[in-house]
């Protein structure tokens, strides 16, 4: 699949890993494991970023848990009617892009996210857009959390390997590690959250 094949296929996504099927599970353990990290790292007040943020449940567990200044970004269309129908306060309360994360990082001034975060969505950006880690590198000030599905071997910085999700969509295994610590990162933490892997990166300096 080509990079704009990728994004259509998470715009119009339906059923299965749809805004709709994380709404109807909720908040989980990665979101709980995800406020942790962050409420020993930055204040209350502190901007916060989802990439790939769906219907929300991971923010509306950090917004009802005291962090109010919540933002996130995802590509389904109707991932907006799914939070505003699930989490209303959330959708009353946060900044949301309802776009790809390609289209609109670079929109955003250096270090103007306190922290960001993605679960189970920076493994699907296509190796032709792999410029994209670097942009949200630069707009992290302080804390990126990536929970992330990785190789036992970490996968590659430069080539990814590349399985398919129900022979359908593709998911890229990089070593995240290598990626993001190239661009003036330190990683500080890892751990699994079953077949996940969580690393947590502090701004150098």
């Amino acid at each position: 699949m080509d990079a704009d094949s990728v994004l259509r296929a998470w715009l119009n996504r339906s059923g299965e890993y749809s805004p709709d099927y994380y709404a109807y599970y909720g908040p989980n353990e990665t979101s709980e494991v995800i406020r942790e990290r962050l409420d020993s790292a930055v204040g209350p007040d502190a901007a916060i970023l989802e990439l790939g943020c769906s219907s929300g449940r991971h923010l509306a567990h950090l917004y009802e848990h005291g962090h109010e200044n919540v933002y996130g970004i995802d590509v389904n269309d109707n991932a907006s009617e799914v939070m505003k129908d699930a989490y209303p306060d959330l959708a009353a309360a946060g900044t949301f892009y309802f776009d790809a994360i390609e289209n609109v990082v670079t929109e955003f001034d250096d270090g103007c996210f306190d922290a960001v975060y993605s679960v189970q969505t920076l493994q699907h950006i296509h190796h032709d857009n792999e410029w994209v880690f670097e942009e949200v590198a630069r707009i992290t000030d302080d804390v990126l959390l990536t929970v992330e599905i990785e190789d036992d071997d970490r996968g590659s910085t430069t080539d990814p390997a590349v399985t398919y999700i129900n022979d359908d969509f593709p998911l890229y295994r990089r070593d995240w590690n290598g990626v993001f610590t190239e661009f003036d990162l330190d990683e500080v933490d890892s751990r699994a959250i079953g077949e996940d892997t969580l690393r947590a990166f502090r701004r150098i300096g």
